[in-house]
């Protein structure tokens, strides 16, 4: 079985715990949201790629954004579509491979999300194919989102969920990449990707692309995620406010285990 099939069949088996999975990280869909929302305008055409069963989508289609969500999981574009109609809300979704995702689709869109692929694509061709799709679906001067799963995100998650994974054998290769500052392509919670913070910046320097933001999906949250979480609103909120306002900070970006590149397509 290729990488694809792998990662397919992980998604088509758990739907529900993906649309789950940020309300247990509201840190991350909060900040992630914030800049979205400061650029995607109602009324916008909105492409989603690898947009898993529609949590972004059907933000923005509430916003009233005209949306399309891509993704390779079956199951995942028959949950988002019926979310959508049960919420009342039109989207348009559909399966394909990111790698080809301006076959998929017709037209220009003002604003393309490119997250969930960048997790799963294990060579940086394959990651460059997946911009250039994207990059070929955008109207000049649209916006480009692309969320890159980072090689801090494992050790994140072991200091917050389980620190004695540092012993088992099956991390040994992923620890190796961690201490060595290398990307890890291999086994995870499926196929994935976790890549060096360093090598972002140059990948997405290669496209014709003007930077407007690199920053932490998580904030500085993702080692105490689960205790702050945990905590009173209070206490939760206010440090929701300190995640949204230091989530950009150069020296504080190793804290996330997502960082998100907002880039606009050049004219």
């Amino acid at each position: 079985m290729d990488d694809t099939q792998v990662i397919r069949q992980h998604y088509d088996a758990s739907v529900q715990s993906e649309w789950d999975r940020l309300q247990r990280f509201p840190f991350e869909f909060a900040v992630t949201k914030r800049f979205i929302d400061r650029y995607v305008m109602p009324g916008d055409r909105v492409l989603d790629i690898g947009g898993g069963p529609g949590r972004y989508a059907l933000h923005l289609a509430e916003k009233g954004c005209q949306v399309t969500l891509l993704d390779l999981s079956d199951e995942n574009v028959r949950f988002a579509q019926e979310k959508a109609q049960a919420s009342g809300l039109t989207i348009t979704a559909v399966q394909g491979d990111a790698r080809k995702a301006d076959q998929f689709v017709a037209g220009r869109f003002d604003c393309v999300l490119l997250m969930g692929p960048m997790y799963h694509l294990l060579s940086e061709a394959e990651r460059a194919l997946a911009v250039r799709a994207a990059l070929n679906t955008l109207k000049p001067g649209g916006i480009l989102f692309v969320s890159f799963l980072t090689l801090n995100g494992g050790s994140c998650y072991f200091m917050d969920i389980d620190p004695a994974l540092v012993l088992e054998p099956g991390e040994a290769e992923l620890l190796r990449c961690y201490l060595e500052n290398r990307t890890y392509n291999g086994d995870a919670f499926t196929r994935a990707c976790f890549i060096a913070m360093k090598e972002i910046l140059p990948f997405m320097a290669q496209f014709p692309l003007d930077k407007l933001h690199l920053f932490g999906q998580e904030g500085i949250t993702s080692p105490v995620h689960s205790k702050l979480c945990a905590s009173d609103k209070r206490v939760f909120d206010r440090w929701m406010d300190i995640a949204l306002q230091t989530c950009e900070r150069e020296e504080l970006l190793a804290y996330a285990a997502h960082l998100m590149y907002v880039g606009r397509l050049q004219i």
